[in-house]
């Protein structure tokens, strides 16, 4: 039987400690890599989303504005026929009171 001296089992707990430590590492620099890289995405994606709600915000501002104009355009074109129509009717109402009066001539 093999006797292991008091020099050797520290040695192998050395060499066991630096292959530890070597592991533990290589694990800490995975950790910080994989931070790093969860940070810069979650920064890209509060800018992504930043950018897309200014988008949204805009285009939405827009939508309200034109649909805004369109419905003053409405509101134009109806006040425009109804002074079209306002003034027909005063022309027919006076038509009407001219054509009256021969008639009214011709019954006397």
């Amino acid at each position: 039987m093999e006797e292991i001296t008091e020099k050797e089992q520290s040695e192998a707990i050395i060499v066991g400690s630096e292959e530890m430590e070597f592991n533990i590492s290589h694990i800490l620099e995975k950790i910080k890599r994989f931070t790093q890289l969860v940070s810069e995405l979650l920064e890209s994606g509060k800018s992504m989303f930043k950018e897309l709600s200014n988008d949204f915000e805009e285009r939405l501002i827009m939508i309200h504005k034109e649909q805004m104009e369109k419905w003053q355009e409405e509101i134009k074109e109806l006040r425009l026929m109804d002074a079209s129509n306002e003034e027909a009717t005063a022309l027919l109402s006076n038509a009407r009171f001219y054509f009256r009066i021969p008639f009214l001539n011709l019954e006397r």
